[in-house]
């Protein structure tokens, strides 16, 4: 399998190469102010790092994987309302003066590391007109564009147009065509029940969209399975293209 590079040279604070492109568009002289806060850890696929009505401590910019913002119900079922790759953060109402969590914030791909940053450092940064202030200004656009779709996309298209956008938005943010994934892991994000997903999963294998097996997917026909998506996967990457948060790695299957 494949794998993709970034020519980055700045660095994380334990040497490992920046990939971060909120912390990587700053001017050098602001990310090494910041730089002296960051811890980088690695991080659980599952485990919430913020917790709906729970204070926030620490925001986060993902090195690398796929983090989702959920909304839990009522009944206890986790909704996906947004997925954040290495183009942005996690913890963005803090941005907005709400340190209270809104939904389990975690991740779903694991591959790489996260940078937090305490909360108390992020809001002195951004209190001030600095270029992180600028930078989070332009994301908190990116993130609500992209809510705001998924939620028209919720309400009008099929599961397996939902699927397929979901799938590309995270290809956009992996490095290969190959990524874990779990059937049940994957109704969750898409709000229908696991026998539903395994179907669809089926029916884009049996295209030559995508392999599915053994708990992950590979993305076999990258054009098809856009073609198989609704507008709103085109839509998306168009608010963060126009925004400087393309989200699309430099190589990719295109077939």
């Amino acid at each position: 399998m494949r794998r993709r590079t970034d020519s980055s040279t700045r660095l994380l604070p334990d040497g490992t190469p920046l990939r971060n492109r909120l912390l990587a568009a700053l001017p050098a002289t602001d990310y090494e102010r910041l730089a002296t806060h960051l811890r980088v850890h690695s991080t659980v696929t599952g485990k919430a790092l913020h917790e709906r009505g729970r204070r926030i401590h620490d925001v986060y910019f993902p090195n690398d994987g796929v983090f989702s913002i959920t909304n839990r119900m009522r009944d206890g079922t986790l909704v996906e309302v947004a997925t954040v790759g290495r183009e942005g953060m996690l913890g963005i109402g803090v941005f907005l003066g709400d340190r209270t969590g809104t939904g389990p914030t975690f991740q779903q791909v694991a591959d790489g590391l996260v940078a937090a940053l305490p909360v108390a450092a992020f809001v002195r940064e951004t209190a001030a007109s600095s270029a992180l202030r600028e930078q989070m200004a332009l994301y908190a656009q990116a993130i609500l564009l992209q809510t705001m779709q998924c939620t028209a996309c919720n309400a009008r298209h099929d599961v397996t147009q939902r699927c397929c956008r979901w799938l590309l938005q995270t290809h956009d943010r992996v490095d290969a065509d190959d990524f874990p994934l779990r059937h049940e892991f994957l109704a969750m994000m898409l709000g229908v029940h696991r026998p539903t997903v395994t179907v669809v999963l089926h029916a884009l294998h049996q295209a030559g969209l995508i392999s599915s097996r053994y708990g992950r997917i590979s993305v076999l026909r990258r054009r098809r399975l856009e073609a198989a998506s609704c507008e709103c996967y085109a839509v998306i990457r168009r608010h963060y293209v126009r925004l400087g948060f393309s989200t699309e790695p430099r190589l990719r299957n295109r077939l």
